[in-house]
């Protein structure tokens, strides 16, 4: 008996011990866990404070909309359909300018033409005399919601107005099959269209007045970002790839990663473009700024960031290029890629500054455009050594002809901001005594490396 209330006891003490364990355990995953969020919290506010202040925006107006529950004088007005100005500040309210317009003009509008042919479709159908009336109706919301949801599939339509349907199928459908139940349809019509009016101009005010985030200046940005990073790659390219040491070539695996962000760009850009064209005049972007040219601007950096891609396969490649094989096509390579980085740099801090691009990038990418063309002439001599093996010419080859696309390409991207400068009334670029020396270096320079050039043929007029 006594052995069993000992092992009675061992038992119990086992129990508390592995509960107490548990409960500690549980505590400390609960902790870190806790610890967890906190810090992503607080890494998500450091990365952008706007964050912060949108959401402080967001409180502020649904609170500011909320008043006509909270005195009786508003809500004696509008009763319960005063819900529906909190229900638009919370679907209107967005992080832009821009997009909170733009859905606050989609809702706006809909809603009022919804309404009026709503109110159509009721005295339309009660002509009917009563026993037709539900078929009239029917055959309005049938359609109206046929047609509307057809036009969203446009894809111009949708990208700027799919919003605005989508509300304008909703409201219609609402009011008109509502209007069977009740005779006081112009005064639902009102209150809906009048709460939703309120909820969306609180929702645009606080959004423009208080620190007011511009989805042209993000837009304006993020295009002279990604040229920045592909200008960044291709200076390390230049400098590393080919860097010959005492038995072979080094490939460096370590690189800027940037450009793989503009790959993925595209549905960003597009969106900020969206949201731009709602916005009114601020700083240097007008109403009609050519927000289509930026796109422009941006598909081609895209293109850019994919042969920048295929050449970042090259640099984790296993395979080695032969020194005597690298070394003819290492010189030209690195000017090739220094020149075109200095050129996209160029391009890049005019677009930011929104100057006109300095005649330097012109320089830069004429300096590109020969050694591209040494390098084509060098790739045709076919002056290796006999006994090279094919498979060590053929990464030589695809990594000079990336090279010579992607200095077409940055040709490509000065033109277009060329053609958007006037259009955008780019500021004149102010050239500086040391900045026109330097420049009447480089075309001098320029000259000579064309001069040299050309004496390598076999017949030279010169």
């Amino acid at each position: 008996m006594e052995i069993a209330q000992r092992n009675e006891q061992t038992d119990g003490a086992d129990q508390v011990s592995r509960a107490r364990c548990w409960f500690k355990g549980l505590a400390e995953k609960l902790m870190h866990k806790v610890l967890e969020i906190a810090s992503k919290t607080k890494k998500l506010g450091q990365e952008d404070p706007r964050r912060i202040i949108h959401s402080v925006k967001v409180g502020l107006a649904i609170t500011s909309v909320s008043l006509f529950y909270y005195f009786d004088t508003l809500y004696d007005g509008f009763g319960v359909s005063a819900m529906w100005a909190i229900m638009t500040v919370v679907v209107v309210f967005e992080f832009s300018v821009g997009a909170t317009l733009g859905r606050g003009l989609n809702r706006g509008l809909a809603t009022l033409l919804a309404g009026a042919l709503g109110f159509g479709a009721h005295r339309l159908a009660t002509s009917f005399g009563e026993k037709f009336e539900p078929v009239v109706l029917g055959l309005s919301v049938f359609l109206f919601g046929a047609v509307v949801t057809f036009v969203r599939f446009f894809p111009k339509i949708k990208a700027r107005y799919d919003y605005g349907l989508l509300i304008f199928i909703l409201t219609f459908s609402l009011i008109s099959v509502s209007a069977y139940r009740t005779d006081q349809v112009i005064q639902m019509a009102y209150q809906r269209l009048s709460t939703i009016l309120i909820g969306g101009a609180a929702a645009i005010i606080i959004c423009v007045v208080i620190c007011p985030v511009w989805a042209g200046d993000d837009f304006h940005s993020l295009v002279a970002s990604n040229l920045e990073k592909i200008a960044t790659f291709l200076e390390e390219f230049g400098s590393q790839y080919l860097k010959a040491s005492s038995a072979e070539l080094v490939v460096n695996k370590e690189f800027p990663q940037g450009y793989k962000s503009v790959i993925n760009s595209k549905a960003t850009e597009e969106s900020l473009a969206n949201f731009a064209k709602w916005e009114p005049r601020h700083g240097m972007f007008r109403y009609r700024h050519p927000w289509e040219k930026y796109l422009e601007v941006g598909n081609l950096t895209r293109q850019c960031a994919f042969r920048i891609d295929a050449l970042n396969g090259y640099l984790t490649s296993e395979i080695q290029v032969p020194q005597e094989i690298g070394a003819k096509i290492q010189e030209i390579c690195k000017k090739m890629t220094s020149e075109t980085s200095l050129a996209l740099k160029e391009v890049a801090l005019g677009m930011r500054t929104m100057t006109m691009p300095s005649s330097s990038a012109d320089s830069h990418i004429e300096n590109a455009r020969m050694e591209a063309k040494h390098l084509k002439s060098l790739l045709k001599t076919r002056s290796w050594p006999d006994s090279t093996d094919l498979l060590d010419i053929v990464p030589v080859a695809a990594v000079a002809s990336l090279l010579i696309d992607i200095v077409a390409c940055t040709e490509k991207i000065a033109d277009t901001v060329k053609e958007l400068a006037p259009l955008a009334h780019f500021k004149a670029a102010v050239v500086t005594a040391g900045q026109q020396k330097q420049l009447t270096r480089q075309q001098t320079h320029g000259r000579e490396e064309t001069h040299h050039i050309i004496t390598m043929g076999e017949s030279s007029p010169e």
